[in-house]
């Protein structure tokens, strides 16, 4: 066995590992002998499945009703209603919480944090290392581990990094492996080891631990830790490895890129630029013919596409496509959007759902920010994507350095005046990226001492600072009458990833 690849806990377990399947299509298509594991999904249910008795009424009736809470976001059921949906969620992160607080940790289906820890903090992630029996995931892993080392003695073990919430645990678990099998080879590659690279002045504090960090795609990486030579070529994903596993989802989802980076990187404060990564895509031919074989290999019952967003060109191709599959994704706000025919042919091709970063309903705002979107063109291709039967994830985000009350109040009041044609609302409150040019302009301060945190705070030049925008959101935004319903319309803690379940049910 060459490499073992291996996705630690904690993310959403609702799909498999997008980066994974792109590694593992990779080493097979190089001969290459490897082994994927979601510890994911597996060390959720082992946790869930362990533990002590529960004292409380609440912990009684949710572990009682563990099987059926279960089997129902497996299934259609617990897609009927909200209520029925959010009482399964809440009563399986009840279990979590009961099971995980005597570790001094805090487990949900979508979070991990453990007592005295940061994820953000170089020295707190090498002390979860050598602490890794205080991790609440160490019995499970101790004896996954253990089993892979002794059945298939891989050379190296991958661990893929893309989320704060999987931090600590995967430090755990190479700490483990550094100290029982020291002769195995560690690699990190994923997306939030790619913002921590990308980093002015990065100098790895991990290299003790860790044998090989890798910014940015890691196909090419992880071929030649496996002993080969990458040939150049985009690898078609392989899914195979993770088709047992018994994901939260009532229909089997697929993740695909099409792409790496953002087509459109000008968008001010955006990561994606401040980090400087290069936008690269495979070809429309290319992504339809993976496509076509994917979705014969798997029969999915959903697609995401995980691109920052879906490009005009590819969306445009998808206009004269059957539907093969339902699918969803991001994508920017473009005059094609606008067009009624142009969306209905998007609905037969499969799209029902489309994620829409429109961020402010002031015109000024998303000029400044350099979206490149006009607020009208977003009124009608709301309207435009509603009459075609797409639903629509928006997303808004409050407190930039250009927003203040009168901006965000026309934000308010664009959300009310089109709240028919939004199905679902994200609301965010701007972080500061360490790494962009435009904070130059600011007056920045630290609201933490990780040295690997990613943002920072800021004096907001018209007084307009987070507790403001808190107040405004809890108080007002989300208690207007037009705007509530969307917001108990968004699944807890799945989010964006359910959604389009609800849409499939008729039920958004």
């Amino acid at each position: 066995m060459d490499i073992a690849l291996i996705n630690p806990p904690v993310t959403r377990p609702c799909e498999p590992p997008a980066g994974l399947a792109r590694l593992a299509g990779a080493l097979g298509g190089h001969g290459c002998s490897y082994l994927a594991i979601d510890a994911n999904i597996e060390g959720l249910l082992s946790l869930l499945e362990g533990g002590t008795a529960a004292q409380d009424t609440w912990t009684k009736r949710a572990m009682n009703h563990l099987e059926e809470n279960l089997a129902s976001l497996r299934s259609a059921r617990a897609f009927e209603s909200m209520g029925r949906y959010t009482r399964a969620v809440t009563e399986i992160n009840r279990i979590l919480a009961h099971r995980s607080s005597s570790h001094g940790s805090r487990v949900t289906l979508g979070n991990y944090s453990q007592q005295g820890l940061s994820p953000v903090s170089s020295t707190d992630l090498l002390r979860s290392a050598e602490q890794y029996e205080e991790n609440i995931f160490y019995p499970y892993f101790k004896w996954r581990l253990t089993a892979i080392f002794e059945e298939y003695s891989p050379h190296t073990v991958g661990l893929s990094l893309s989320y704060l919430s999987q931090a600590l645990t995967c430090f755990a678990m190479a700490g483990f492996i550094r100290k029982t099998c020291p002769s195995i080879k560690i690699a990190l590659g994923g997306g939030l080891v790619t913002s921590w690279m990308n980093r002015t002045g990065w100098n790895n504090p991990f290299s003790g631990l860790i044998d090989d960090l890798t910014a940015g795609p890691g196909e090419k990486s992880v071929v030649g830790l496996a002993g080969a030579v990458f040939s150049g070529e985009d690898p078609l994903p392989d899914y195979r490895p993770f088709r047992k596993n018994p994901y939260l989802s009532p229909a089997r989802v697929i993740p695909f890129s099409t792409s790496f980076g953002c087509y459109w990187g000008s968008c001010s404060f955006c990561p994606e630029k401040a980090e400087g990564n290069r936008y690269t895509c495979l070809s429309r031919d290319r992504v339809f013919s993976d496509l076509d074989t994917i979705i014969e290999r798997e029969s999915p019952g959903l697609i995401h596409f995980c691109d920052n967003a879906l490009s005009p060109s590819l969306l445009e191709r998808f206009t004269s496509r059957e539907k093969a599959c339902s699918w969803y994704g991001f994508a920017r706000i473009t005059a094609d959007l606008c067009d009624p025919d142009f969306c209905r042919a998007l609905k037969r091709s499969g799209c029902i759902m489309l994620k829409l970063g429109i961020e402010s309903g002031d015109q000024q705002v998303l000029d400044e920010l350099g979206k490149g979107i006009g607020i009208k063109t977003a009124a009608t291709a709301l309207k435009a994507l509603n009459d075609a039967g797409i639903a629509t994830y928006v997303y808004l985000l409050f407190g930039t350095p250009y927003e203040d009350e009168v901006s965000a109040r026309k934000t308010l009041d664009f959300t009310v005046e089109h709240s028919g044609s939004i199905d679902f609302l994200n609301l965010s409150i701007f972080n500061l990226p360490r790494e962009s040019n435009e904070k130059e302009s600011l007056e920045t301060f630290d609201f933490s001492t990780g040295d690997l945190s990613l943002y920072q705070g800021f004096v907001h030049p018209r007084a307009w600072n987070r507790n403001n925008v808190r107040q405004f959101l809890d108080k007002e935004f989300r208690r207007h009458s037009a705007i509530a319903p969307i917001i108990r319309n968004d699944p807890p803690v799945f989010t964006s990833n359910h959604a389009p379940f609800f849409v499939l049910r008729g039920k958004a």
